[in-house]
């Protein structure tokens, strides 16, 4: 607490708060926070409960420790620590430097197998220039693949886990764990390859009589598989019995790990030596020749074919190899009859110039013999080789993309000082300095290597990958100082030392994987023992490093790891660049010299080297990392690393919004992009479900889709149900498929909460054109008339703002998205011309499997003057060149003076205006005698005896013979109940509503006004005020008749009609008229889509 003068003491904090929120909101910090009283800062003192202090917070910041997120046993440790502290015995701080923790570790690892087994093989066989241009490939991809990973491990602090934990965080989890996955695998396979390593160490140069399976006089495919059945069973042996050092206690391997460390440089050192010594004395090192092919060692002593003795000539275990009986007048081998036997040098010793010979490759197919160039040789071009297991063959066939697949593995291992950041004293500065030490190290001894053995070691044994005639030598021992034995020893002990780290790592990272929880699968091998050594994952790791020791050879099992370890280097640079190029606020290495330009060429590299070395080995660990990417993608846990792939899909997003913003769309990639406007009810749950299974049949995940609703009163007091609103819209969409966003608007009225999103929802080039809104339900009954007055406001904007608008009428009766119908019409009534839109929606339908069985029909109308023939011939060339297939109608309208008396009756159902007509003008509409033949009208006259207020207010019955065109019920009778008895209502007003009786025949009975057509021409000469607006009314109720009734009759089995939906009128006084003629329009028809267009062409018949 702060003294007296004022002073702060600081507060030592919690050192492992949690990564996503380590100090606000935190506990402690609002318990240390709380012994302030506050009259130092009072200006802050409402902050403090929430916002801790900075002057307690500081010793926590100083020693703050990031642990990996997602692991539920360092979140309990987290939790339970307080209760701990006193059992828990005081963890000594990590210690390690440069040197020992990051540089010799590396330097362990790098150097391996390859290095002693099929160093001096490739030289041979790729020649000093090709095996040098190969590490020099291999160890730039390495050295740029370290400047990246000393960029992502510096910053910050990365725990353990290593080049997983570094590339997850920096790619996301699905990077991550794909990666991770694929590094564990390749040093799983590492640990496959070091074991195999050994093995043919011991089997061919120690202890050669240990074999199971003897190869004793086996020849060719026999020999190989018997040697292959050796590895496989040592192979075995040895896993088992390192998986049960590393089981019983790592600690063991750590200790061993010095004394295999010492064996490598060692060995290295005696292989120096070695070549010095040749250039002050060249060792004496026999080779047998037999014309220009070396022969193997074994099962002769002297190299010659006869010896002078005291008794005359004798002949040699070599005449008897190659004849057929001791004596001098046998028959034998003609190649060995024709060539003579001679000695060369093995090694002729660095200043003999042997280096020119050995600059190019001599790649060799699998059983050609491996023949020393510049000898003379007597051979006949058709001459069959005869006795081929006496002569050193090639055992596998060579390339130079075979070889880069089994050098890599040689130069892989840089990432051991990464993996052990959580034990060094400075991570950020020792892991950059350490790594790229090390890679520059043994740079510079591959590549001297390549060149010594190039200049000291003939040919001949260079290209002898067993050391065959060098009597079973290791043929870099016979180079080494003093002995060769320093490098089969040394060697040994260094490959069993690094299967023995593979076997130590990779469960390690398993576990870390399994633990951040990005693969569900995988969280099984999480566990282990109380000490957290990982059992699982060192039993499935043991499993899958089985199945390359039954591959069983060398050469075979390197080119594996070799793809997944590229891949992980691969990515490493790849998030180096990412990160650099995206130039994320948190991105500050402490290691300056990157650049994104280094990253990108080392990932180039890492792609180019895994094609080079098996373009199928390659496809299948991309495969396997792509499928992995994608498991985590779909069954995945949700982590937010604040990853670079968010950034990149950030900056993309950015950059094709400024494209989309620099001019409107071309008609060819005009889509409707829609916002659907939904209502929600009181626990702001949707109330149009239906709506998005419709969206989602529109846009089949194409395209944008914004989903928002408007909710009245104060963002301050409505919040909680506005994010109530939005969880409620993305369950819906998540139901429905449907792909896009939501969004909720808060106003102090609905109305202008729905202009809000009309026009604020979008952004920039990524604009909705199209509103998707459901017809208001039961507006007639609504106690206020604000709903329908809305929807036309609605219809209003959106006109003004060119957008395009779709209603669904009975939108409950469309399909979901489960339904199928096997047959049908979509039809389409094509009235007026507004873009197109009537053409394009049936066709994106019909995309969807719901609508796709159902065939599209396209009717328009033709006025009185119209050729419909002709309409009907170029309508269907339009469609044609649209590539759209439909049926096409041309429907004639008819009858119009019925229809017009028809229409008259009807308003006054609708235009209770009329009811208020003075007496004067209702007595002169007299009751005439009807002629049935030529207005189709019957009139049923009143029955004598009315009462003086019927004779006042006549009721008069007007019964339709229907037309043919004309349904029998064209609309839902309105009710209109007169007000007051003579008053005009007010159109606005709830009681404006007046009942329709019904006869006992069924025929509607129908309010007084216009009996006859001389009664229609009184009203239509009535006052003024009344002509103007009934004209108007009159004509737009006639045409809402006429063409309910031609579509009903032609339309009413369709699964949906598509029609124009007509403009509100400008005078908003009309507004109730226009929803009446609305209704009017659809009466009858199950599922109807009122289309309007946005005033820009949406279809084009060009390509």
């Amino acid at each position: 607490s702060p003294s007296d003068d004022g002073s702060v003491s600081l507060l030592s904090g919690d050192g492992n708060p949690k990564e996503s929120s380590p100090f606000i909101n935190s506990s402690e910090a609002t318990e240390k926070s709380q012994q302030y009283d506050g009259k130092h800062m009072a200006l802050f003192e409402e902050e403090m409960e929430t916002s801790p202090m900075v002057s307690s917070m500081l010793s926590s910041l100083a020693n703050y420790s990031n642990l990996p997120q997602g692991s539920k046993e360092h979140e309990e440790e987290a939790d339970n620590e307080e209760e701990d502290k006193k059992k828990k015995k005081p963890v000594k701080a990590p210690a390690l430097g440069t040197l020992m923790g990051v540089y010799l570790p590396c330097i362990q690892n790098i150097f391996g197998v390859i290095l002693f087994l099929r160093m001096t093989w490739m030289v041979g066989i790729g020649g000093v220039i090709g095996s040098f241009i190969i590490v020099f490939m291999c160890c730039s991809t390495t050295m740029l693949t370290a400047i990246s990973m000393s960029a992502i491990a510096t910053n910050g602090v990365v725990p353990a886990g290593g080049s997983y934990y570094m590339i997850s965080r920096s790619l996301g989890p699905e990077f991550g764990g794909a990666v991770g996955i694929c590094f564990y695998l390749g040093t799983t396979f590492a640990g496959a390859m070091y074991i195999l390593g050994s093995i043919e160490l011991l089997l061919i140069y120690i202890l050669p009589q240990a074999a199971i399976f003897k190869m004793e006089g086996l020849e060719g495919a026999e020999a190989e598989a018997a040697m292959l059945n050796n590895m496989r069973v040592y192979g075995t042996i040895v896993l088992s019995f390192m998986a049960t050092v590393v089981f019983v206690g790592v600690k063991y391997v750590n200790k061993l790990a010095l004394l295999f460390l010492a064996c490598v440089i060692l060995s290295i050192l005696a292989v120096y030596a070695g070549v010095i010594k040749t250039a002050i004395e060249p060792p004496d090192f026999p080779v047998c020749m037999l014309g220009n092919r070396p022969l193997i060692s074994k099962g002769f002593d002297v190299c010659a074919k006869t010896l002078e003795s005291g008794n005359g000539t004798v002949t040699t275990k070599l005449w008897k190899i190659f004849c057929d009986t001791p004596f001098l007048n046998a028959t034998c081998d003609e190649y060995f009859a024709n060539n003579n036997v001679s000695f060369i040098q093995g090694i002729p010793g660095v200043m003999s110039g042997i280096l020119k010979e050995n600059l190019f490759g001599n790649y060799l197919e699998k059983g050609n013999l491996v023949a020393k160039i510049g000898i003379a040789t007597v051979e006949g071009p058709d001459d069959i080789l005869t006795n081929s297991n006496r002569y050193v063959l090639a055992d596998i066939t060579s390339f130079f993309t075979l070889l880069v697949g089994i050098y890599f593995p040689s130069v892989t291992g840089i990432m051991a000082g990464s993996n052990r950041s959580g034990d060094l004293r400075d991570a950020q500065k020792s892991i950059p300095i350490g790594t790229i030490m090390a890679i520059t190290t043994t740079s510079l001894v591959y590549m001297s290597a390549v060149v010594l053995f190039g200049a000291c070691i003939d040919g001949v044994v260079l290209r002898d990958k067993f050391g065959e005639g060098v009597n079973g030598n290791l043929v870099i021992g016979t180079l080494a100082w003093p002995s060769p034995w320093v490098i089969v020893i040394g060697s040994f002990f260094s490959t069993c030392g690094a299967g023995l780290q593979s076997l130590t790592g990779a469960p390690r990272l398993m576990q870390a994987i399994s633990r951040d929880g990005v693969v569900p699968i995988l969280r099984v091998f999480g566990h282990g023992k109380a000490n957290g050594e990982p059992t699982w994952a060192l039993l499935l790791t043991a499993c899958i490093c089985e199945i390359g020791i039954l591959i069983a050879s060398l050469d075979a099992v390197a080119p594996i790891l070799s793809m997944f370890f590229l891949m992980c280097y691969m990515f490493v640079n790849l998030a180096c660049a990412l990160q650099t190029l995206l130039r994320t606020p948190n991105w500050r290495p402490r290691f300056k010299f990157y650049h994104w330009a280094l990253s990108f060429l080392g990932m180039s590299l890492c792609l180019s080297l895994m094609f080079i070395c098996s373009w199928f080995y390659a496809i299948v660990a991309m495969v396997i990392a792509g499928s992995i990417y994608k498991y985590i993608e779909f069954h995945g846990a949700e982590k937010e690393w604040g990853d670079g792939i968010r950034g990149i899909s950030l900056s993309a997003a950015r950059y094709a919004l400024m494209r989309l913003d620099e001019g409107p769309a071309h008609t060819k990639n005009w889509r409707p992009q829609l916002l659907v406007l939904v209502s929600t009810d009181v626990e702001q749950n949707v109330e149009q479900p239906r709506l998005l299974s419709l969206t989602n049949q529109l846009k089949a995940g194409k395209g944008l889709t914004i989903v928002g609703t408007a909710l009245a009163g104060t963002y301050l007091e409505n919040h909680p149900q506005a994010q109530r609103a939005e969880q409620s819209l993305r369950k819906l969409m998540e139901t429905e498929k449907v792909k896009g966003f939501c969004q909720v608007t808060i106003s102090s009225n609905m109305r202008d909460a729905t202009s809000h999103l009309l026009q604020a929802s979008g952004l920039g080039g990524l604009m909705h054109n199209t509103v998707l809104v459901s017809w208001p339900r039961n507006w007639k009954q609504a106690d206020d008339h604000q709903t329908w007055r809305d929807f036309i406001e609605l219809v209003r904007e959106t006109t003004a703002a060119h957008l395009a608008l779709l209603v669904p009428k009975n939108i409950a009766a469309f399909p979901s998205n489960g339904e199928r119908f096997s047959e049908g019409h979509i039809d389409v009534w094509w009235i007026v011309h507004d873009g197109g839109m009537l053409m394009l929606l049936p066709f994106l339908l019909r995309q969807h499997k719901v609508w796709r069985k159902c065939r599209m029909r396209i009717f328009t109308v033709a006025q009185m003057d119209d050729n419909s023939i002709q309409m009907k011939k170029d309508l269907t060339t339009f469609l044609y060149h649209l590539r759209i297939d439909a049926e096409v109608e041309v429907v004639e309208m008819v009858r119009f003076w019925l229809s017009r008396v028809k229409c008259f009756n009807q308003l006054f159902v609708f235009f209770p205006q009329i009811q208020s007509i003075t007496d004067s003008s209702r007595g002169s509409i007299r009751r005439k005698n009807p002629a049935a033949a030529t207005t189709q009208m019957s009139v049923t006259e009143e029955q004598p005896g009315g009462s003086s207020k019927e004779e006042e207010k006549p009721e008069e019955e007007v019964q339709l013979i229907h037309d043919s065109t004309t349904p029998a019920s064209p609309i839902n009778p309105a009710t209109l109940t007169p007000a007051t008895e003579g008053g005009a209502q007010t159109p606005g007003s709830a009681q404006v509503q007046m009942t329709w009786t019904e006869k006992a025949d069924g025929e509607l009975a129908k309010p007084p006004g216009a009996s006859t057509p001389e009664g229609i021409k009184d009203i239509f000469n009535m006052k003024p005020e009344w002509e103007n607006l009934n004209q108007s009314n009159v004509r737009r109720m006639h045409t809402a008749l006429r063409l309910n009734g031609v579509i009903v009759k032609k339309s009413s089995e369709a699964k949906l009609v598509l029609l124009n939906m007509p403009g509100p009128p400008k005078n908003r006084a009309g507004d109730e008229n226009y929803m009446e003629f609305l209704e009017v329009l659809t009466e009858g028809l199950n599922r109807v889509l009122l289309v309007r267009g946005g005033g820009r062409e949406v279809i084009t018949i060009y390509s």
